[in-house]
């Protein structure tokens, strides 16, 4: 009699260990846990992800394939801002506290050369083509133009308070400043190297980003915990829709699918989030929890991963876009903001890489031989 209890008993038992394991292996809407979902992601993309770490003074180099750190470049101080070429071979970045934009060649991990910039720059980005860099000088309210061949300034455009965030329209034609101490985003004419409009928007725009097909801006209101929406042609502000607190970065999917804005709030009172609006509707999709103080965004070809620096839990989040959930999480330096993604992978990549930046007198540049 006391047999088929027994057996009962087991049998319960069984059942309860499958269920409880497959428990673990499922969360919210039955999406398998971070540690599976990072397994299954590795090797879906190939390439680098290049972070900028300002209070770390590096560079952080993730291999997108292995979601691991591969190689950190030591020797910029206060890097706010990382942009890779078109090509991938050179990375720029920013100095802020030495007032310089420093060109490194991917291949050698070596510096290639630097150039002077207005004060204290923030932001800089390579054109469609490759030929010209701009960095945004929060402290002179200018936008720097460089050569990047042959590392020299070739011009200074005065723009609107406080430039901070600024991206080239997808046909090289036009760049956009957000004035985060203003209101407005300011045109510049790239065949001219001119400041041709200024467009309201609303209270410290951060940063811009433009739809593939270069039909619209969409600018972070860091004061209204909002996003605006900028026709370009009009170059007229046409919709804002709230987000989360303290907007920062913006950045489209290569398909025109989503919008990304990251969510940083302040480091007394971080927001953790990132904004999911669907570009059809300019609607809010989904608020995913990506960490503490999120900053900056990239989103590699494909449109399936989403790169976001967190500045207050010093790490990387990849968010997948198809479940729309965090897939890893990669710890980088101290303070990470700026990131961006190139399809090109490295490789000699070393551990630590020091590099050395030369003393400069204004108006100057130099090249490292």
């Amino acid at each position: 009699m006391n047999r088929p209890r027994v057996l009962v008993f087991l049998g319960v038992a069984a059942v309860a260990a499958v269920v409880a394991t497959a428990a673990l292996l499922t969360i919210n809407n039955g999406q398998p846990e971070p540690a599976t979902r990072t397994q299954q992601h590795l090797g879906m993309v190939s390439g680098t992800v290049w972070v900028a770490n300002e209070d770390g003074a590096s560079l952080t180099a993730i291999d997108a394939g292995q979601n691991k750190v591969v190689t950190t470049l030591t020797g910029i101080e206060g890097p706010h801002n990382v942009q890779v070429a078109p090509d991938g071979r050179t990375l720029w970045a920013v100095s802020g506290s030495a007032s310089l934009a420093v060109m490194v060649d991917t291949e050698t991990l070596s510096l290639h050369g630097t150039v002077p910039t207005g004060g204290m720059p923030a932001h800089v980005v390579v054109s469609p083509d490759g030929k010209t860099v701009y960095t945004t000088n929060g402290a002179d309210n200018t936008v720097s133009v460089i050569d990047a061949t042959t590392m020299k300034s070739v011009a200074t455009i005065p723009v609107g308070s406080g430039p901070h965030g600024l991206r080239p329209s997808p046909d090289g034609k036009w760049v956009y400043v957000a004035n985060v101490k203003g209101s407005t985003l300011s045109v510049i004419d790239t065949a001219t190297n001119t400041r041709i409009a200024d467009v309201k928007v609303g209270q410290a725009p951060a940063q811009v980003a433009f739809s593939p097909d270069g039909r619209f801006v969409y600018a972070s209101l860091k004061d209204e915990n909002a996003v605006a929406k900028v026709d370009v042609a009009r170059r007229a502000l046409v919709q804002k829709i709230d987000v989360g607190v303290g907007p920062i970065q913006t950045y489209v999917s290569p398909d025109n699918r989503y919008l990304l804005v990251a969510n940083q709030g302040t480091e007394a009172k971080p927001s953790t989030t990132v904004s999911i609006l669907e570009t059809k509707t300019f609607k809010v999709l989904r608020t995913v929890q990506t960490g503490k103080g999120a900053h900056g965004i990239v989103i590699e070809p494909s449109s399936r991963h989403a790169y976001i620096t967190n500045m207050y839990a010093n790490d990387l989040a990849v968010l997948d876009l198809k479940t729309l959930s965090v897939v890893a999480r990669i710890p980088v330096g101290s303070k990470p903001n700026g990131v961006s993604y190139t399809p090109v992978v490295l490789n000699n990549p070393r551990p630590t890489t020091a590099i050395k930046l030369p003393q400069h007198d204004m108006g100057t540049s130099e090249m490292a031989h």
